[in-house]
């Protein structure tokens, strides 16, 4: 049974591409009249002109896969980007209660599927491996496949002349600062926008589509589970690409290399990859999730065994971290990819005096009932 679980580090789709001299308006984007002393020159500041002068504006996905994770300068590589010291928190951070609960949901999967012998436990994204390491507590005698995720966002614009991806490029007021441009013509990345998109903003995530449909294709021939936890909307949002320095948001263009940057997953364009070989469910909100999962149950049972008091603020802070609608519990997504045969109730679950198999209940996606 092959799992992928999505731990929210980073965006599952993350950006784009443009080259008339006309300055891109989105919402999280640079205004283009930052005061000089805003722009410092960064080392990522300078290889990037230096790429864009030889080569020509770049994508918004080749900017965000230099700032991160370009080797020698990436912000990936060499911050230490978690915590209440970085730029961003994350669930498996805050509560080992996130990572308890997802292992509860694995095991859950297993089950339902018929416990087969050979499992893996594959995690797509970056961070400290808190999240598998508090899953693997729940189940400690099965192994897991860990792996990297690097994957890219385009950003394109409905403009009079029809669809139009955006790129970086340098400002020719300014030689050390950069600003976004529209393509003077057609791009790639347009072939994946809807014909009956009603908005003027789409953020397109070809890399994620081909992870979502081998996915599809690997569940719907061999059985297992993927679980995307993340930020994200479906098929709502239009300008999700922003920069994290010190917990708040930080202009994309400015400084690159000294914060993150991220994008909103997409999760109708994932169900869309999904091309029908296997069954969606979701997105639903985190705190609808986790508290379907027994959140309140396990925060307890912790409570109870903690005489400490710091220890329980901690699990209490953490909690309203994770479940205040306010906080996280409404800004993160959880979505999930199961074989059609899961959701219809198996061949071992038909009743004979039914022609249909009873709906099989997924965890975490419905109501806890307790028996």
């Amino acid at each position: 049974m092959s799992v992928l679980v999505r731990s929210g580090v980073g965006p599952l789709c993350a950006v784009a591409r443009a080259a008339i001299p006309s300055i891109w308006r989105g919402k999280y984007f640079s205004s283009g009249n930052e005061p000089a002393e805003n722009n410092p020159v960064t080392p990522m500041l300078r290889h990037l002109i230096y790429k864009i002068k030889s080569t020509g504006p770049i994508t918004v996905a080749e900017y965000m896969k230099e700032v991160l994770t370009n080797p020698a300068k990436g912000y990936y590589v060499y911050r230490d980007m978690l915590g209440e010291q970085g730029d961003f928190i994350t669930s498996p951070e805050i509560s080992q209660i996130f990572g308890e609960l997802l292992g509860i949901w694995f095991i859950s999967e297993w089950m339902a599927t018929g416990k087969s012998t050979a499992f893996q436990l594959v995690e797509l994204g970056p961070g400290r491996g808190t999240l598998v390491g508090d899953i693997l507590r729940v189940f400690t005698q099965l192994g897991s496949v860990l792996k990297n995720c690097d994957i890219s966002v385009h950003l394109v614009e409905k403009t009079p002349q029809g669809w139009r991806e955006v790129f970086i490029d340098i400002d020719p007021q300014v030689s050390d600062k950069l600003r976004f441009v529209l393509a003077p013509s057609a791009t790639p990345a347009e072939a994946f926008i809807q014909h009956d998109e009603t908005r003027d903003h789409v953020e397109v995530c070809p890399d994620a589509g081909v992870i979502i449909e081998e996915l599809s294709q690997r569940i719907a021939l061999t059985g297992g589970a993927a679980l995307v936890a993340d930020y994200g909307h479906d098929g709502t949002k239009t300008d999700t690409f922003r920069g994290f320095c010190g917990h708040k948001l930080h202009d994309v263009l400015i400084a690159p290399g000294t914060a993150d940057l991220t994008a909103d997953v997409d999760f109708s364009y994932l169900r869309r990859m999904a091309q029908g070989k296997v069954a969606s469910l979701g997105p639903i909100k985190q705190h609808t999730f986790l508290k379907n999962m027994g959140i309140d149950v396990r925060l307890k049972v912790l409570l109870d065994k903690s005489n400490e008091p710091s220890v329980r603020q901690q699990l209490l802070q953490g909690y309203d971290m994770l479940m205040n609608p306010k906080k996280m519990g409404e800004r993160f997504n959880f979505f999930a990819l199961l074989p059609h045969e899961r959701l219809e109730g198996g061949r071992h679950q038909r009743n004979a005096r039914q022609s249909k198999p009873f709906a099989s209940l997924v965890a975490g996606f419905s109501e806890l009932a307790w028996q």
